[in-house]
């Protein structure tokens, strides 16, 4: 990519990112919609709509090459990765959004033929912006993020739902039970997006899930890989970026500690 074209681009989804995080502050003095899609814990609301057709419009209209892939399905039917690809989750977190009006984030991940070449997690809540681009590092808005070091299983927060500790479909949740008692302690936001950001940033040390979806870890990926973090499946298989993936992000050392017991 050329460099004034990354340029622009960098410029338009920052400012993008916070003319909608804006919109959001000000829908909690308004009532939400609120309906649900798969289940009735699977919310959306009406600004989870308003705000990726915000970033759809926006994008058509500057990029109009550029092709987009969104939760709420207002984008583009993208069949591979050619090309750029802006892959928009416009609320992480929605149902923290609803209940708590925190820990919740507009995630960002930019693609191009496959390649992360930049992401952005805004943290509303804390108006905190992650953001890092492909070879240049990773930023807690205007604080360089250091590469992350090894650590063991026995000094490590993990972020993890109760979901998988329990009897599930997805994987052998007396694993997970075994990573939970060697670990310092857990904790789980509800936010993808915000959970690999902390990856990321330090502030957990690793992040475990059995089930997302593209627009959940698109950005935290390209954050992950400028501090030197290590996501992969959680059967250490590599990740298929426009599909439905069980994910497992670490620090160096950590991941590959976690893995082998996941894997046994």
């Amino acid at each position: 990519m050329e460099k004034e074209t990354c340029i622009k681009i960098e410029e338009a989804a920052k400012a993008w990112t916070a003319e909608a995080a804006e919109m959001l502050q000000k829908s909690f003095e308004d009532t939400l919609t609120i309906t649900y899609k798969s289940h009735i814990a699977d919310l959306v609301t009406n600004m989870d709509k308003n705000i990726e057709k915000f970033f759809i419009e926006k994008i058509q209209k500057v990029f109009p090459d550029h092709k987009v892939l969104g939760e709420e399905g207002y984008g583009d039917e993208i069949q591979d990765t050619s090309g750029i690809i802006w892959i928009i989750d416009p609320i992480d977190g929605t149902t923290n959004f609803i209940h708590q009006q925190s820990n919740f984030a507009i995630s960002i991940g930019i693609y191009e033929d496959g390649k992360g070449i930049m992401g952005l997690i805004y943290d509303v809540g804390n108006q905190n912006l992650y953001f890092a681009k492909d070879g240049k590092g990773a930023f807690l808005n205007d604080y360089k993020l250091p590469k992350l070091d090894k650590t063991t299983l026995s000094e490590a927060v993990i972020g993890v739902n109760a979901t998988w500790v329990g009897p599930n479909k997805r994987i052998n949740h007396e694993n997970v039970q075994e990573i939970v008692r060697k670990s310092r302690g857990t904790r789980s936001y509800g936010s993808a997006a915000i959970e690999l950001a902390y990856v990321a940033s330090g502030k957990l040390d690793a992040y475990m899930t059995m089930r997302l979806s593209p627009w959940d870890f698109a950005a935290g990926l390209i954050l992950l890989n400028e501090v030197g973090g290590i996501a992969t499946n959680t059967d250490g298989k590599p990740i298929q970026l426009l599909k439905q993936n069980s994910i497992l992000a670490a620090r160096p050392g950590l991941h590959e500690e976690i893995l082998n017991v996941l894997v046994r």
